[in-house]
């Protein structure tokens, strides 16, 4: 008879939490989960900046859930289907891989959660998702590869390290660079299929690699421009071309803004960078996402634009408010 009471009690207090929630209108808020390929870089933490602004101006709830490594597919795999499984009303996701995470994609949209993907797409599943939000990754990766041919005046020998297997975005950028620098025929591709893997350390020990392939015995290296196609693989370059005392030697165009990469460009160790509007992705991400949920015609895909920056240009104002964003403003409380 106790034990009965007590669950009694218990159910009472269950459905008058829930009632109370009611009164004060927090169930009553759209609740979207905003995943990304991972939470430690730069770029990551300007997306979850954007999305933080938009449920500030827009009154939901976002849950930020990240995998630890922007390796782990299997994690963030598990991220989206305990999102299902708590009944958010959508999410907004960045695939760390193009294939294999279809299938929760799928699993989630089945469920009437609708899914907007940024950043980076899945192969084949327009037919799925809400909408796809991201830079136009292959003119992003031309860019790259115009702008470092100018740099070695239509000759030389240059290098590309590739992110990471699997990865969309980076893949058509790397897919561009290599268009638009076959247009330079003074010019030799030397290294294009080394990966540098997804964190800032495996990106350094790649680069260490390479250099240590292309020095001679007298310490020269054998290639004159590089292009990494990311910000990890940009820093790991970077502290690599730094430990071996030859920052400023090759002309180096990277991808992506941190402000270790801003002080490498101040400094002339970095000659140029591409440079997205990570921000606006995850702003219009949770838009999107809401305008969607309240039954608003969406648009299919939106490019969020990319940016060459380099010495020049770089105080001009509306390249300072992309490279260095106050995202202390919107997630010093989050």
């Amino acid at each position: 008879m106790r034990i009965f009471s007590l669950l009694l009690i218990a159910v009472f207090f269950l459905f008058a939490g829930f009632s109370c929630s009611k009164d004060n209108g927090e169930s009553d808020k759209l609740t979207i989960s905003v995943i990304p390929k991972g939470t430690t870089q730069e770029f990551w933490k300007s997306i979850h900046a954007g999305a933080v602004k938009a449920s500030q101006e827009l009154d939901v709830n976002i849950l930020w859930v990240g995998p630890e490594k922007e390796d782990d597919r299997q994690q963030q795999i598990t991220l989206i289907n305990n999102q299902i499984i708590g009944q958010v009303d959508g999410i907004v996701l960045a695939p760390l891989d193009d294939m294999a995470i279809r299938r929760p994609v799928k699993s989630a949209v089945d469920k009437n959660i609708p899914v907007v993907i940024v950043d980076s797409g899945l192969k084949d599943s327009e037919d799925v998702y809400t909408s796809f939000i991201a830079t136009d990754n292959f003119e992003g990766g031309k860019i790259a590869g115009r702008q470092l041919g100018e740099m070695l005046e239509g000759n030389g020998k240059v290098i590309l390290l590739r992110y990471n297997e699997g990865s969309a975005s980076t893949d058509k950028r790397e897919a561009g660079f290599m268009e638009a620098i076959a247009e330079f025929s003074g010019i030799e591709v030397v290294s294009d299929e080394q990966y540098a893997g997804v964190t800032k350390a495996t990106a350094q020990q790649a680069s260490e690699n390479l250099i240590l392939r292309f020095r001679d015995e007298q310490g020269t290296l054998g290639f004159d421009g590089i292009f990494c196609p990311n910000e990890s693989s940009t820093y790991g370059m970077l502290q690599a071309l730094q430990r071996n005392r030859l920052e400023g030697q090759v002309k180096f165009v990277g991808f992506d803004a941190s402000p270790a990469l801003i002080e490498g460009l101040e400094k002339g160790e970095i000659h140029g960078l591409v440079v997205q509007n990570p921000f606006n992705m995850g702003y219009l991400g949770v838009k999107t996402m809401v305008a969607h949920l309240n039954g608003q015609p969406v648009e299919k895909r939106i490019d969020t634009g990319v940016h060459f920056i380099t010495q020049e240009n770089m105080t001009q104002p509306d390249m300072q408010e992309l490279i260095k964003p106050d995202l202390d403003k919107w997630l010093k409380e989050n």
